[in-house]
């Protein structure tokens, strides 16, 4: 059942948001240049790799994310929009509306045991974790709320983080991890 509302969901998204979408292709384009999209690994159900589709939001090039992160890279991560094209994973069946949010394949050797659990399921474009706290959480607290969610997950659960999520965009707390101009990496336990 859950698929098949993240599948109407996201052709319905898809679908509302196909001008908003062009044009906000054409922005990316005339400010950041090519390529319009950033596409990274990352570690799904059951631990099998998939690439993710979000905006570029950073120049090309060496350096740290702080340097390389733009204005506009600043406002597309700050209202979420550079997350909309993951509406393309939901609809492939890469992720799923809710779940805990995908990381990269190089932490997979990185987690313990139950840590490793987050990949029993779909991963989301939001999930519990990001609607307590997002990245201003240490890792410890993302895996444990990512487990609660796994071990309580319901359609009204579901629906509970859709709405708090539309909360969470708009206040655009938590975007990015305190000193940090994303978020540092995990490297384990």
């Amino acid at each position: 059942m859950k698929r098949l509302i993240d599948i109407c969901v996201s052709v319905l998204l898809l679908t509302i948001l196909a001008l908003p979408l062009a044009a906000l292709c054409m922005c990316q384009l005339c400010l950041l240049g090519g390529p319009i999209f950033f596409r990274q690994e990352r570690a799904g159900k059951n631990g099998q790799s998939f690439h993710i589709l979000k905006f570029r939001s950073m120049r090309r090039g060496t350096g740290d994310d702080a340097s390389r992160l733009t204005k506009w890279g600043q406002f597309m991560r700050s209202s979420s929009l550079d997350e909309l094209p993951e509406l393309w994973n939901v609809l492939i069946g890469d992720m799923s509306l809710v779940g805990p949010r995908p990381l990269p394949t190089s932490y997979l050797p990185r987690y313990s045991r139950q840590e490793a659990r987050r990949h029993d399921v779909r991963p989301g474009i939001t999930g519990w974790a990001q609607v307590n706290g997002r990245n201003g959480l240490t890792w410890k607290r993302q895996f444990e709320l990512d487990l609660w969610y796994i071990e309580h997950r319901s359609f009204l659960l579901d629906l509970k983080i859709l709405a708090l999520t539309l909360l969470t965009v708009l206040r655009r707390e938590n975007i990015s991890a305190e000193g940090e101009a994303t978020r540092s990496e995990f490297t384990g336990s």
